[in-house]
């Protein structure tokens, strides 16, 4: 492993004075705002429940066949909570997005899934043995009366959409589905909340009206429903005119990557930081209908803006060779991958193949004084070296320590390394003497990414120290 000076003089001046930020306190608030938001979250299933229980529930649990059917009703409503709250949390709200990040949103998103679905399908299983016990006939019997009540038929397609999202979200499925066939199944998911509504406010007079559950439960949508509407889709749309952005040049910078360069109005107010990423859309008739999550490779001026793209399917090889002038639709920014993140004095940063591309904008944009920022370059082959002069001058302009680690990765040891460097005796903490006072930023492919991240933690680095960027979606 070598330090690398710059190939080229160091970048002009221009960079905005620096200004000490209290990174510990500013991540303690950050911290009690995200206990508050989880908080919230979780609290909106409680309530649910406890509505149901005060409002003549708990007076249900009388007989077995009441108990089972009760409890139906209860998993139901927490099943459903967690369903609207799974929407809220996919609608990209900027208070969250700044809170907890869009990574650990969505994963939250995910996690929560599973447990919904259990939730309603035991509240569809228990109300069908609650309705048999209470008749004295088989539950399976009861099916073709409880399809017959008004609404139920929305409510067993929506459940059965429900479970198509679930399953395909699951990794082993999801990698089998190109990113827009997975999100168009998954977009069903608005469809399976909606189709269930009717039902709840028709059937067994639990929300009947007048009352503060149908209240709760009415809020509850317009939130989930009125954020999905307003960030998904109005916010991006308002953006994308207001801004006017085109393709201005399209620059391949190595075999298969290619740099995208941007034009619009005011592109300074979109309050883009280096790190973070939008959701981009090209206006060709090959290309309109692809979205690509994908990074800032420099951060935005007042008209200019810059993507580094690798061509890893055909999605992004299309997008490669637009022309110039192409309409250009986007939604974010998004993303805690950024100097706001920091819980500590010192930075370290790491990115291998295309992973330099957020990291060069967030080093573009980060706050430090010279020798608190380090930054490690890694690639499998000279070929690799995306951006890294770039990467180079700024850091010479900005007096970070820039190392580089060129070859196959390990067989002994962490892989994140390189053999040679492995042999070697390189280690972590020897490339990065204070990471444990440091913010470790790291991006690039996940197996590679895991293995580093698993050797910092190793060397006594605090999980919320580590900021990660994957490349899976």
């Amino acid at each position: 492993m070598t330090t690398q000076t710059p190939l080229r003089p160091a970048m002009p001046q221009g960079f905005a004075p620096l200004r000490r930020v209290d990174h510990r306190r500013a991540y303690a608030r950050r911290a009690r705002r995200a206990d508050l938001l989880v908080m919230a979250l979780w609290t909106s299933g409680a309530i649910a429940a406890a509505l149901f229980l005060l409002s003549g529930g708990a007076a249900q649990f009388t007989t077995p066949a009441e108990v089972v059917t009760s409890l139906g009703i209860v998993a139901g409503l927490i099943g459903t909570d967690f369903i609207l709250v799974m929407l809220v949390l996919a609608a990209r709200i900027p208070v969250i997005d700044r809170t907890i990040g869009h990574d650990r949103a969505i994963a939250t998103h995910r996690r929560l899934g599973k447990p919904a679905l259990y939730l309603l399908l035991g509240h569809g299983a228990l109300l069908l043995i609650g309705y048999g016990m209470s008749e004295g006939y088989d539950p399976v019997a009861e099916l073709g009366p409880m399809l017959a009540l008004p609404d139920m038929p929305l409510a067993f397609a929506g459940m059965g959409l429900l479970i198509a999202v679930v399953v395909t979200s699951l990794v082993a499925v999801r990698r089998r589905f190109s990113y827009e066939g997975w999100h168009l199944v998954h977009l069903l998911s608005y469809a399976s909340v909606a189709f269930a509504l009717p039902h709840q406010l028709s059937v067994g007079g639990v929300l009947a009206e007048g009352t503060a559950q149908r209240i709760y439960w009415i809020a509850l949508y317009v939130v989930a429903f009125g954020a999905i509407v307003t960030f998904r889709f109005v916010e991006p749309v308002v953006s994308s005119l207001r801004h006017r952005i085109v393709v201005d040049d399209v620059v391949g910078i190595a075999l298969g990557v290619t740099s995208i360069h941007l034009k619009g109005r005011n592109l300074r107010a979109l309050g883009a930081e280096g790190g973070q990423f939008f959701i981009w859309r090209f206006w060709t008739r090959r290309t309109w209908w692809h979205s690509h999550p994908v990074s800032l490779s420099s951060v935005p001026t007042g008209s200019t803006a810059r993507i580094t793209v690798r061509e890893l399917g055909k999605g992004s090889g299309r997008i490669s060779t637009v022309p110039r002038g192409t309409r250009v639709s986007i939604e974010g920014p998004y993303g805690l991958f950024t100097d706001a993140a920091r819980t500590s004095p010192k930075l370290a940063i790491v990115a291998a193949g295309v992973g330099v591309t957020p990291i060069r904008a967030l080093l573009e944009h980060a706050q430090f004084a010279p020798g608190e920022a380090t930054v490690l370059l890694r690639a499998g082959s000279p070929d690799e070296t995306y951006l890294w002069d770039e990467v180079r001058d700024l850091a010479a302009a900005k007096g970070a320590t820039c190392f580089v680690m060129v070859g196959h990765r390990a067989r002994t040891g962490p892989s994140w390394m390189s053999e040679t460097d492995a042999r070697r005796g390189v280690t972590l903490m020897a490339t990065f003497p204070d990471l444990l006072r440091s913010d470790l930023y790291l991006c690039g492919p996940t197996a590679w990414l895991e293995s580093l991240e698993a050797d910092a933690l190793a060397a006594g680095i605090r999980p919320h120290q580590i900021h990660a960027e994957r490349f899976d979606w």
